[in-house]
């Protein structure tokens, strides 16, 4: 872990290494061997292949020689599964072990103890488990760097710890700590960097003895369960360059002493508890980031916050300040993202914000401004998000904004603006996001937008004129939505050209006209609703051939005609024809109690379904006629000569099938990643029909016994000997690539690769209980445990079990890999359960890394899963980490409900029927699953229905990240461990959310610009 502030700490390691060609001398052939034994004992990895008895070992890329003398051994992701043999010890002149991002098991190797002169010591990103030593201090008193971040440790920090007297550098990110960590390691007086976050600490203050550490530059202990109060005597902690302690449980006010350190650049208090008014007296004029946001500071913002001349990013979000915004913060000169959203800030706008720096985001939404915004937001033509959504702001969109083309996000909507928009800002080339719904504009809608432009909502305004034809050059508009207006004129036929359009809303105008008949184009829409219009004509029997559309409202128009019976192919939860002139019966797909309100309002329309209110159909008279028998002669012949042509061909087809198949399969190749008990040869045999346990799109899935002391393995074959398409060549891929590198006990681990010329087979290890959907979903709940089959009741200590292995899999992939990685298809049927039934994401076919800065991180095609897709994910196909945290929220109200994530006669998915329910005040037990009602559960599943709703907000900036997710369930979990009675406002879900549920309207949740990012 390297963050702004540790390259110095590097720079002294590397000064502090002996020259080569210094006097240390040792043997050079001995030193070779034990280099040569080190790679025997980590059996032979195939990165260390050059390592051979005829080559100079100092010239080896690994090794770090001084005067000969081998001093140093750097071999990361070198795929070592062994653990660290004492034999390394046996390099007498070692000062640099780095052996991190490789898969080393064990406990932490005490051998190492015997490298005397030992001052590196990195072994991150491992497999090491179990508690550090209490005699840690053993290591070398020389050691200066310690990371043994993102492994497994558990239990105590030792105080031992603390007598390790030359230590610059700490590092114990991300482990699995759940005790405490010492006060002694406030006695490490050289220590200038210092990382204990992301760890499940018990709840403990900050040591007052870490004030001690005066040389310390870096302090980052954020999301490890840190209560109390920020000490005082911070302000002796005078070197600080660095303060990370967000994402805990601190209390009380900010001291006035953290403002004082002359030397502070970066400060991260989010997500705290912290109370009380900002301090007023500020001296870190080095200060670049301040960050507290999600707390529940008062009061106002200091004056002298417009001394910070350095400041390029303040965040002061989700708080409750008031009063007016300090001129002087406008006027910063280094100023490029300001943060101020859901506060009580009142009063105008500085008119200074954009003149005098680089603004980059501006957001302000949720508070009470007034007056207009300010003009030269864009000035210096790099703004590239306007959010100041609900306010009380008047007049109308800044000119500049009209002359901005790095802008990608304005969200202005729930205010009081009016006049036209500019036409520059319609076209703006990399604007992607538009919302200005709930204002006073005017005009009519533009000839032409921007090529990027995905979401466009104009609804509750005054928009008025024919929706021009040139929209069909729209190209990449995903979401448009323009309620309420007043458009008119019939609806271009050009619309339909729109292919990429998921939700069209033109409700509540004056359009006229018939309805396009070419909208089979619109392939990927969801959402129509062109109701209360006064639309004539019949209805497009096309409509019927739309594969995604899940809602369809065309009420209140004069539709006439029958209802085509195409429509009834449709899977549609929400559908509503009332209010129209059609006639005739009703498909009859659609007779039954779930559209009891669609068809009302039609004289015309029949049904025998009495509960739909429509009058009853007469009974059709069978017109059938008998077909002579020359006819049916001449069919007979026709059809026997039919089926002897096919005969001969498929005997054909056959040999020659046979034929490619000896040719093809005829050479395999096994590419392991794991240590081995089996060959091809056991896999290949036992591709039988009998052993299949499962099938999906990419192929068939085996259980392999691969000995016979009833050890199996999961087989999963992909294209069996017919034409590689693309779209399994890339799923494939992704497996293999993503799998192939990490390592988790939560993710499901992939064993090899077996391939020929046209098949692959992914060999995995085999979960016994297999998915988490059956366990949930199917009827027969019977299951072969141990080699026997019990009934077992999935009750709640094992499905909150199963959600926090689930999580630990999730957050491994969101914060702790890099580039995080994103699954894409987070769902029941991809949890695997294990004898233990501990939970393993499986199926990475469409997961992705996160792309680099400046890197489209948009996916071409949507791909998921009903249910479980977030929304922003199907309607501009963004990809972040949470699209996964929705998923995973979805898996959460499966869990307690017991319901599944959508089902086709519910008129919505779990996720939008949970949201329904509680915000009608049902009772909470109404929600739940028989299985899971015990009184002794009830607070512990009100948190995790809680959570599980937060989860799947609307807009994902109100989701927390997995990391938060993952706390919550551990705190529940601990609950049930020590039968605690603790209610949902202990485990931290009140402030996620705002102490009351929030709507889910599109309008009232975005407050995070870097999420619509």
């Amino acid at each position: 872990m390297i963050k702004n502030g540790s390259f110095p700490i590097l720079i002294i390691l590397l000064l502090s290494l002996p020259f080569h060609g210094s006097s240390q001398n040792s043997n050079p052939n001995g030193e070779k061997t034990i280099l040569l034994g080190l790679k025997q004992q980590w059996s032979n990895p195939p990165s260390l292949s050059h390592w051979t008895l005829s080559s100079d070992h100092c010239t080896w890329p690994e090794i770090m020689c001084t005067g000969g003398s081998v001093t140093g051994i750097t071999i990361m992701e070198g795929n070592i599964t062994e653990a660290i043999p004492p034999t390394i010890c046996d390099l007498n002149n070692l000062t640099h072990i780095d052996l991190q991002l490789n898969f080393i098991p064990g406990y932490f190797p005490t051998a190492l103890y015997n490298c005397s002169k030992l001052q590196f010591l990195d072994l991150s990103f491992n497999y090491l488990i179990g508690k550090l030593p209490d005699d840690i201090n053993r290591l070398s008193p020389q050691l200066r760097v310690l990371n043994l971040t993102n492994n497994n440790f558990t239990g105590d920090i030792p105080a031992a710890i603390g007598r390790l007297p030359n230590l610059r550098s700490l590092q114990l990110v991300a482990n699995l700590f759940d005790g405490t960590f010492p006060p002694e390691i406030g006695d490490l007086s050289n220590l200038e960097e210092l990382a204990l976050n992301a760890n499940g600490f018990a709840p403990q203050s900050i040591p007052s003895s870490f004030t001690k550490l005066k040389k310390l530059r870096n302090l980052w202990i954020n999301a490890a369960n840190l209560i109390g109060e920020i000490p005082d005597s911070i302000l002796n902690m005078s070197a600080l360059e660095s303060l990370d302690l967000s994402a805990n449980q601190l209390s009380g006010s900010i001291p006035d002493g953290v403002f004082l350190l002359k030397n502070l650049t970066f400060m991260y208090l989010y997500q705290n508890r912290l109370s009380g008014p900002l301090p007023r007296r500020v001296e870190a004029l080095k200060l670049q980031i301040l960050d507290v946001s999600n707390n529940n500071l008062t009061g106002t913002i200091p004056d002298d916050f417009g001394k910070l001349t350095s400041l390029t990013g303040l965040a002061l979000n989700f708080n409750q300040l008031s009063g007016e915004v300090p001129v002087s913060i406008a006027r910063l000169p280094q100023i490029v993202d300001i943060k101020l959203f859901t506060n009580n800030l009142s009063g105008i706008i500085p008119p200074d914000f954009g003149r005098h720096s680089m603004m980059k985001t501006f957001e302000v939404s949720s508070n009470q401004f007034e007056g207009e915004l300010p003009k030269d937001l864009c000035a210096n033509k790099v703004l590239r998000g306007v959010v100041a959504f609900d306010n009380k702001l008047t007049g109308g969109l800044p000119d500049s904004l009209g002359d901005c083309n790095s802008l990608e996000v304005v969200l202005v909507h729930e205010n009081k603006l009016s006049g036209r928009v500019p036409v520059g800002l319609w076209t703006s080339e990399n604007l992607t996001t538009l919302m200005i719904s709930n204002n006073l504009f005017s005009g009519e809608l533009p000839d032409k937008v921007g090529s990027k432009l995905a979401l466009l909502e104009l609804m509750n305004n005054s928009f008025s004129g024919p929706i021009p034809a040139t929209i069909s050059s729209w190209e990449s508009l995903n979401v448009f939505r323009a309620s309420n207006n007043l458009l008119r004129s019939a609806i271009p036929q050009e619309l339909t050209a729109l292919t990429s359009l998921s939700i069209l809303l033109l409700d509540g105008n004056q359009l006229s006209g018939h309805l396009p008949s070419t909208i089979v184009s619109w392939k990927s829409l969801a959402t129509l609703n062109l109701s209360r219009n006064q639309l004539s004509g019949e209805i497009p029997a096309t409509m019927g051939h739309l594969p995604g559309l899940v809602s369809l409202d065309l009420s209140e128009n004069e539709l006439s005609g029958q209802i085509p019976r195409e429509i009834g192919l449709l899977k549609l939860p929400t559908l509503n024809l009332s209010s129209n002139r059609l006639s005739g019966r009703i498909p009859s797909e659609f007779e039954n109690a779930a559209f009891d309100r669609s068809f009302l309002n039609n004289s015309g329309l029949c049904s025998n379904i009495p509960s739909l209110g429509l009058s009853s159909c007469l009974a059709e008279t069978r017109k059938s006629k008998r077909l002579s028998s020359g006819f049916i002669a001449a069919v007979s012949s026709t059809a026997a000569v039919a089926f002897l042509a096919a005969f001969l061909y498929t005997i054909y087809v056959c040999r020659s099938y046979r034929k490619r198949k000896h040719m093809s399969d005829s050479t395999w190749k096994l590419t392991s990643f794991q240590r081995l008990n089996f060959t091809e040869a056991n896999i290949l045999s036992s591709l039988r029909d009998e052993n299949q346990i499962g099938s999906g799109g990419s192929g068939r899935v085996y259980r392999v016994p691969i000995n016979r002391s009833g050890e199996y393995v999961a087989v999963k074959r992909i294209w069996d000997n017919v034409k590689l398409d693309e779209k399994h060549e890339k799923q494939f891929l992704a497996e293999i690539r993503i799998l192939g590198t990490i390592r988790h006990s939560n993710i499901v681990k992939l064993l090899c690769c077996i391939s020929s010329q046209n098949s692959k087979l992914l060999v995995y290890e085999y979960m016994e209980n297999r998915s988490l959907d059956r366990w949930l979903h199917s009827r027969n709940r019977s299951y072969n445990i141990s080699g026997s089959v019990h009934h077992v009741v999935l009750d709640w200590p094992k499905r909150l079990h199963i959600a926090i292995g689930a999580a630990h899999g999730l957050t491994y992939m969101h914060h702790h890999c890099s580039p995080p990685i994103i699954h894409r298809d987070v769902k029941s049927s991809n949890i695997l359960l294990d004898s233990e039934f501990n939970a393993k994401i499986a199926d990475f076919g469409l997961a992705r890394k996160l792309i680099k800065d400046g890197e489209p991180n948009t996916m071409s095609v949507v791909a998921g899963s009903f249910g479980y897709m977030a929304p922003e994910y199907a309607q501009t196909r963004r990809v972040d980490e949470k699209i996964d945290v929705y998923s995973f929220g979805v898996i959460l109200l499966e869990l307690i409900t017991g319901r599944e994530a959508h089902n086709g006669d519910e008129s919505s998915s779990v996720a939008e029927w949970a949201w329904r329910h509680i915000q009608e005040g049902k009772p909470m037990l109404d929600v739940m699953d028989e299985d899971i009602k015990e009184p002794l559960y009830l607070e512990d599943i009100n948190t995790v229905l809680k959570l599980g709703l937060i989860c799947t907000s609307t807009f994902p900036s109100s989701r927390p990240a997995m990391k938060d997710v993952l706390q919550i369930l551990l705190r529940c979990s601990q609950s049930l461990t020590i039968g605690e009675k603790t209610n949902g406002n202990e485990y931290d879900v009140a402030p996620l959310l705002h102490s009351s549920m929030p709507e889910r309207s599109f309008q009232a949740e975005d407050s995070d610009f870097a999420s619509v990012l």
